[in-house]
């Protein structure tokens, strides 16, 4: 397994839509296994396969299960890698704070459905449908974006946007990666 490189807006891979995966093999269930290592160094719970550079249809979520109040039970993992995933209904509404490893230090308030019912490829290529709810589906929802080249800064208003792109550009420049034009 290997550590992968993240891209950071505004590297236009974040914009593209990625194209569907078509070989299933030992070279995808490889890339899928970087993938967790890299969204776990990261200390993410979802990372888009065009996050990385790579422009196809591949996420990675482990959205750990919530415990009871008060519990000190570990979080159990919940590890899912989802192949040219679709989404099939949403109902529901929710906020929350979102962040992103492609945008460093940036959280915002975005709405996303409350509940996802979704399909998918397994890395063996089988097919699979399930539904998510709560963060699981904003996961899912903020990862899905990703492969259709939409972040979630797009979900804010133009001012909102503005300012928290201002204040990346200067984290990003302060560590030497080429910041964002000043009007995007």
């Amino acid at each position: 397994m290997a550590l992968l490189s993240l891209r950071f807006y505004p590297d236009e891979v974040l914009r593209k839509r990625c194209e569907p995966v078509t070989a299933f093999g030992p070279e995808l269930a490889r890339f899928v296994e970087d993938l967790f290592e890299t969204m776990y160094a990261e200390n993410g719970i979802g990372l888009a396969s065009n996050q990385v550079g790579v422009s196809q249809r591949v996420l990675v979520m482990d959205v750990p299960s919530e415990r009871p109040p008060g519990s000190k039970e570990p979080l159990v993992p919940n590890r899912r890698a989802l192949i040219n995933p679709e989404i099939l209904s949403k109902t529901g509404q929710q906020s929350y704070d979102e962040g992103c490893l492609s945008f460093p230090t940036l959280s915002a308030s975005v709405k996303r459905a409350q509940e996802v019912k979704v399909r998918f490829q397994r890395v063996d290529g089988a097919w699979e449908e399930a539904t998510f709810t709560g963060l699981e589906s904003v996961c899912f929802q903020h990862e899905h974006d990703h492969l259709e080249g939409i972040t979630f800064v797009d979900y804010l208003s133009p001012l909102k946007r503005r300012l928290l792109l201002r204040d990346l550009r200067k984290f990003l420049s302060e560590r030497g990666i080429e910041p964002a034009p000043a009007n995007a």
